[in-house]
């Protein structure tokens, strides 16, 4: 569905991804784990067109993307949630939700995608006129979930859901998360929290230094000795009796 093929990035002089491939199955979630400046972010910002790769592409079903804007990408049904979530605090809930709406592709499904994101996001329903800013971390994680949603993505591009969150809310993200690939949406999940993205995760790439350093299904990426040891910090034993 989604190819990045021999993808290179770099900001000013540094090189931030060296020679990046990987596939994006349909239907499934694949992780990219990775250490704090491995160039997963930099990756997203690639697909969804915040950054011009210097070399490489981006298809998304046999099509190159690669170089289109933002906008653009977005009208394909790539939806992005970035890092930090970027709610609008000035706006209310409602309307933080309504403009992820406002594309072409979801505009006449508007007000089904709103109902349908209050039913996920009970929370949200209650808090609809409640300014964007005032919101806990985790409502606002939910409320950037529910924006991309309402684009009716064929693709979400999840950027460090985790990042800021207390365990319970995190918990109650990543279930969210999950429930959303079970309806068969396609995600591209960044995740320092190895142990996280590859219980949601049905396969996965690990960047060290801005390359694919490995790969594999769910299984292998858990029973591998060089991801249990450098990211998930359980032993073999362990590590192969929590695979599922």
């Amino acid at each position: 569905m989604l190819t990045v093929k021999n993808v290179h990035a770099r900001y000013g002089d540094a090189t931030a991804l060296h020679d990046i491939s990987l596939n994006v199955v349909e239907g499934e979630v694949t992780g990219i784990l990775g250490p704090n400046g491995a160039g997963k972010s930099t990756l997203l910002k690639v697909i969804a067109g915040h950054l011009k790769p210097s070399h490489g592409t981006v298809c998304l079903d046999g099509e190159p993307i690669t170089g289109l804007p933002p906008y653009a990408i977005a009208e394909l049904g790539i939806a992005l949630v970035p890092e930090g979530r970027r709610v609008f605090a000035n706006l209310t809930v409602e309307d933080n939700l309504l403009v992820g709406g406002s594309s072409k592709r979801a505009k006449s499904l508007r007000s089904a995608a709103l109902r349908e994101v209050f039913d996920l996001f009970p929370r949200l329903a209650e808090r609809r006129a409640q300014s964007g800013g005032t919101l806990s971390g985790g409502e606002q994680q939910m409320l950037a979930i529910g924006r991309a949603l309402m684009l009716h993505p064929r693709i979400i591009l999840l950027d460090e859901p985790s990042l800021g969150l207390a365990p319970l809310i995190t918990d109650l993200v990543f279930d969210t998360i999950r429930m959303i690939a079970n309806t068969g949406v396609t995600m591209l999940l960044v995740e320092q929290n190895a142990s996280l993205a590859l219980s949601t995760a049905d396969n996965g790439y690990v960047l060290e230094h801005g390359r694919v350093v490995f790969s594999g299904d769910r299984a292998t990426l858990r029973t591998s000795p060089e991801v249990r040891e450098a990211y998930l910090g359980i032993g073999t034993d362990t590590a192969e009796s929590t695979v599922g």
